[in-house]
């Protein structure tokens, strides 16, 4: 009887077992496309951070939606630096040897971008850079790519190219200049391009110092500004020293002709709300504004839908500055992928370097060094702050697009000690 029993049901058996074969390969195809990143979630670059990664998950929801990507759903796989460099390498040393995740993107910030640089090197991953100013200049690896608009062939230069421009059309032209900058990787990368513009404009740097990042008193440093008298105040910040450095200008009563220039957090709602008048007279970089030539139906709609979650996420109200570049970041590692038609890594590279990405940040070429082959970085003024409303910095009036000219729609009010008033 067990004989006859295992021999009427082993055609079952059979076709039961060739189903699970056929499945298998589907089973497989459905497995996600898994996108590995760290991220500045907690710590003095969260509220950038944060809202990079709504935007990131935006992407995801919408590519998810239309059938994913090769066929296979997309998966963001996240943690949080905790705005700690430190924190950098072990993270992408998991997401690459112990989550094994198919592709790796960077985090928020140059800081945190250049320690996963060793890391990605030793795994030879195709690398997207997100807002890191000239990241690959010591380490040259052919398969990086910056997600910023600072570019060319110079990105040093160009990130303060903008405050340089608008100081030295003004008549009498300033003279002196003082640079104050962190002691870490951005801030020493832009104060090197700031130098460079000083010396071809012939100006005399009358103050240089660096700080130590964990620094929470600027007192001393901007009375040694108002010491040294300079014309041009150059500062390369990141968003907590910003905020101590602008509260401590306004309680010194700082007088010099323009002031700012690579203060970063300045760009971010709640830093500007936080701040409100005291912004007044600031000439700083900023990315991205959804006025003039950047204001796409394209990018209008990315940044309706961003809007549309921002609040109930908590983070940054408006979107502005990173969240564009964070979308645009998936829309180039996507194009790439679908053009080459696989996860091969050198072909995405190759793939990334001869062709030109549509993103809702606008057209991007990348130069030989990575880089986007022209720089498109705003100077703005803030002017006419009133008050601590978030409604305010969505009028063009309030930060005034100074350079380039193309996209100019205001004057500066010089000196700076002129517009505080």
């Amino acid at each position: 009887m067990p004989r006859r029993s295992s021999r009427r049901f082993w055609p079952g058996a059979l076709l039961a077992a060739g189903l699970l074969l056929a499945a298998m390969p589907n089973a497989r195809a459905a497995a996600p496309i898994t996108i590995g990143f760290g991220m500045a979630l907690t710590g003095g670059l969260a509220p950038n951070g944060r809202a990079a990664l709504l935007a990131m998950q935006i992407w995801e929801q919408e590519t998810n939606a239309k059938g994913g990507l090769l066929g296979r759903p997309v998966k963001l796989v996240y943690y949080d630096d905790q705005s700690n460099p430190a924190n950098v390498p072990g993270i992408y040393t998991k997401l690459l040897d112990v989550d094994k995740v198919d592709l790796v993107v960077s985090g928020y910030a140059t800081n945190m971008v250049a320690p996963a640089m060793p890391v990605i090197m030793q795994h030879n991953r195709t690398f997207l850079g997100l807002l890191a100013l000239a990241a690959n200049t010591e380490f040259n690896y052919p398969n990086y790519f910056s997600i910023s608009p600072t570019g060319g062939p110079h990105p040093k230069q160009s990130f303060s190219k903008g405050f340089f421009a608008v100081a030295m059309a003004q008549n009498p032209k300033p003279a002196t200049l003082a640079i104050v900058a962190a002691d870490a990787e951005f801030a020493r990368n832009a104060s090197d391009g700031a130098r460079e513009l000083a010396k071809q404009a012939g100006l005399k740097i009358v103050y240089d110092r660096t700080y130590p990042p964990t620094m929470n008193d600027y007192t001393p440093i901007v009375r040694g500004i108002q010491a040294a008298s300079p014309d041009l105040v150059f500062v390369a910040s990141y968003p907590p020293d910003t905020v101590g450095i602008v509260r401590a200008a306004s309680e010194i009563g700082l007088k010099t002709k323009l002031f700012g220039g690579g203060m970063v957090g300045l760009q971010s709602t709640a830093i500007k709300t936080q701040l409100g008048p005291l912004l007044n007279g600031i000439t700083d970089y900023d990315f991205w504004l959804p006025f003039s030539s950047y204001a796409t139906p394209q990018a209008l709609d990315f940044l309706k839908r961003y809007q549309a979650k921002s609040q109930a996420a908590g983070v940054d109200l408006l979107g502005f500055y990173l969240p564009p570049f964070a979308y645009a970041d998936m829309q180039v590692l996507q194009q790439a992928v679908e053009g080459v038609g696989s996860l091969d890594q050198q072909k995405m590279a190759d793939y990334i370097r001869s062709h030109t990405f549509h993103t809702v940040a606008g057209e991007i070429t990348f130069g030989p060094n990575g880089e986007w082959t022209e720089a498109r970085v705003l100077e703005v003024q803030f002017q006419n702050v009133k008050s601590n409303d978030v409604e305010q910095f969505k009028d063009p009036k309030v930060e005034v697009v100074l350079y380039p000219e193309a996209m100019k729609n205001g004057s500066l009010i010089y000196p700076y000690s002129e517009a505080k008033k």
